[in-house]
């Protein structure tokens, strides 16, 4: 990883002052970090040891996150850059120097990607039945075929845009797929046009054998069932004459543009914040362009109209030895194989939710951890649809970040409202790139009658709170959930996160506070219990670190057990930088990117940082302090970057059941730790390695572990 000094490393001594902890060359680059990310997850598509779609899986997520690393990060950087704004991180690298860097980091790693696609994967699908065909693979019939799905299916859904003196170049929409054409017409001479293949359409046609081809002539393409693909952009390009009748088609090439998506919007002068977003959205189709991807075979005649006409620089241009947008392999792992997937399994229930008794009294008997996707969440939505079928449920209050397509949360939301239950639901609009399925889902809810906002002004609530509020015997009880995940069905079934029910009054009078901050007006900044942001969280998480310092001095065995998304706020940083110095042993493991340097003499070399990427996506946020024995372990939303920290609504809470921090400790925070398979170690240079078992110790994958042990945390006592 590219980096910049004023100083060696080396040269750096254990000096508890501000201006060495602030030395640029102890971080990394927030860019650069998570560029590392993409590429650990380029590994895994690389890893033969992984099942074959779950390889072609990698792959498509490796481009989609690049695509959205150019949309977010780089688009950015591009401002900056144009703007003359000589603006750094903590890393001190000049946004200049970053783009170039960028590319010089990225172009390897794309290169690789379409070596591994085309030398590796292909053959091993094809070998499986699994035929990814050019257009001139495919036979006489398999041709004729396509001619007439085209003409029937594609071509009234084309519409071919000339670009000449009486027709403006036209709009390329953001990630859109095009053929760029060279028509030569026998009046007017050599023309250009550009044809966007509509999104609607699927980018891999099925196409049937050319044995099967008389059946399908009847039934029609939707009913194909076979596993030969071909590219949708090829089929168009090879029927083109349908669309230029009378004119000689010369050129054809394909190419993809990404648009700056970063949509700023100004809350404090929106008089409806649900228009502005939706008006943002639109907006994103229209950002500048940070990217160009061309077919290496384009002519330079055709990449120069093109960029002319984009505005796009050379450095922003990138070219492909093959299909362009590999996001687009999801569809290939969609094919129901699975001899060539993950083995399923069935995630654990506990049976205090499978017996008759309510999931109320289950909860006032003892707060319950989950931790999807090796526990079902079928037990936060039953928590739901029971609350909303309770006579004694008065009020259900909910915090909606990323909710998915289709949403059981909701459906039981409004089946409480229907039910006469008082229901408030703050819907983040401005969760990034759900923005449009928040707002689907706001106005339906609205629609039952349940009163929603839309979120704060200046900032983003990404906190995962539940409150259930029901009239009982001895009063009114709070029951709470919260988490570190969102509350989406789809998602529990991927990522990794801990769900808590509880109905400690503290932390139900905590969440009624924090409800009625989020739903009407509020100073407070202290609260019960939970950790707030942007109020208290950092300041409280800063206050424990510096007290695990103090506590090593006078006890030792001072221990940090950070585990998190990412990594990036200086403070922070900085903080950890003082523990490791003062002796205290910290281990993180940071899922993406990790602006802290590991392994620095005398600064942090009592520092450790894995990563674990496979087949779940590593979301929880668990913050452990020893504290002399007097542990403590908090859960929730917030990693530590600006973001979370400065910027949004986020919660922390703690876990104080001792059999449950010792569950944490010892069955999820440990076994992680001990990752031998899929975990990589971050170095002093900023790249990671791999960690192997050692001599005589047996291998350990985290999340084949927890696949295998399920449930264990709500059995576990640690005595």
């Amino acid at each position: 990883m590219a980096k910049k000094k004023k100083k060696d490393i080396e040269e750096l001594t254990l000096v508890q002052s501000p201006e060495v902890l602030a030395d640029t060359s102890l971080y990394f680059n927030r860019e650069l970090s998570q560029l590392q990310f993409n590429w650990r997850v380029l590994e895994e598509g690389l890893e033969e040891r992984h099942p074959l779609l779950e390889r072609v899986k990698f792959l498509a997520i490796f481009s989609s996150n690049t695509d959205e690393f150019f949309m977010i990060r780089v688009s950015g950087l591009q401002r900056l850059y144009v703007a003359g704004i000589e603006e750094t991180q903590a890393d001190g690298i000049l946004p200049s120097e970053l783009l170039a860097t960028i590319r010089r980091e990225l172009l390897p790693q794309l290169t690789m990607q379409m070596n591994c696609w085309h030398k590796d994967i292909l053959p091993k699908l094809q070998a499986e039945g699994i035929n990814v065909l050019r257009y001139d693979e495919l036979k006489h019939k398999q041709r004729k075929l396509l001619r007439r799905y085209f003409e029937r299916e594609i071509f009234p859904a084309l519409t071919p845009l000339a670009f000449d003196p009486g027709h403006p170049f036209p709009h390329i929409s953001n990630l859109s797929m095009n053929l760029a054409v060279v028509i030569n017409d026998p009046i007017l001479g050599r023309l250009f046009a550009r044809l966007k293949i509509p999104k609607a359409l699927p980018r891999l046609l099925r196409i049937p054998e050319e044995e099967a081809l008389s059946e399908y002539e009847e039934l029609g393409f939707e009913t194909v069932v076979s596993n030969n693909f071909v590219w949708i952009e090829e089929v168009v390009a090879a029927n083109l004459d349908m669309l230029f009748p009378g004119l000689e088609v010369v050129e054809v090439y394909p190419f993809r543009i990404t648009r700056d998506a970063d949509m700023e919007i100004e809350e404090d002068e929106a008089s409806d914040l649900l228009a502005a977003i939706e008006e943002g959205v639109v907006r994103r189709q229209f950002g500048s362009v940070v990217r160009m991807e061309i077919d290496k075979h384009m002519s330079e005649e055709v990449r120069d109209i093109l960029m002319a006409n984009m505005n796009v620089a050379p450095y922003l241009v990138y070219t492909a030895d093959g299909p362009i947008g590999l996001a687009d392999l999801v569809e290939l792992a969609k094919i129901e194989r699975r001899d060539l997937k993950d083995p399923s399994f069935v995630p654990y229930i506990s049976p205090s939710f499978t017996s008759e008794e309510s999931i109320f009294s289950v909860i006032r008997r003892r707060n319950i951890l989950l931790y999807h996707p090796y526990d079902s969440f079928l037990p936060v939505v039953d928590f739901l649809r029971e609350a909303a079928r309770d006579p004694d449920v008065l009020a259900i209050k909910q915090t909606l970040y990323r909710v998915g397509p289709n949403a059981p949360v909701v459906d039981a939301l409004r089946e409480a409202r229907e039910n006469g239950k008082q229901v408030a639901v703050l819907v983040e609009l401005k969760a990034r790139f759900d923005e449009e399925n928040n707002i689907v889902w706001a106005k339906a809810l609205e629609r039952a009658g349940v009163h929603v906002v839309y979120g704060l002004v200046g900032l983003k609530t990404h906190s995962k709170v539940c409150m259930v509020i029901r009239r009982e015997a001895d009063g009114i009880a709070r029951y709470v959930h919260m988490a570190t995940g969102n509350y989406n069905s789809v998602t529990a079934r991927i990522y990794t996160d801990l769900g808590y029910f509880t109905c400690d009054p503290d932390i139900g009078a905590d969440a009624s506070d924090l409800f009625n901050a989020l739903t009407g007006y509020s100073r407070k900044v202290t609260y019960r219990k939970l950790l707030v942001a942007p109020e208290r969280m950092k300041a409280e998480l800063l206050q424990r670190i510096e007290r695990e310092i103090e506590v090593h001095r006078t006890q030792g065995k001072g221990w940090l057990v950070f585990k998190m998304n990412a990594l990036v706020d200086p403070v922070c940083i900085q903080a950890l930088y003082r523990a490791s110095q003062a002796g205290v042993r910290v281990d993180l493991q940071v899922r993406s990117l990790c602006c802290l340097r590991p392994g620095v003499p005398g600064v942090s070399d009592n520092i450790r940082v894995t990563s674990i990427v496979g087949r779940f996506l590593e979301h929880t946020r668990i913050y452990y302090f020893h504290n002399g024995g007097n542990e403590e372990v908090w859960l929730g939303s917030a990693d530590l970057m600006p973001r979370n920290l400065d910027r949004r609504v986020e919660i922390l809470f703690p876990v104080e059941d001792a059999h449950l921090r010792r569950t944490l400790r010892d069955n999820i925070l440990l076994v992680h730790l001990k990752d031998n398979v899929q975990a990589r170690e971050l170095q002093p240079n900023g790249t990671y390695k791999w960690v192997h078992a050692a001599d005589g110790e047996a291998e350990l994958n985290t999340q084949l572990w927890m696949i295998e042990h399920r449930g264990v945390w709500d059995r576990y006592d640690g005595q």
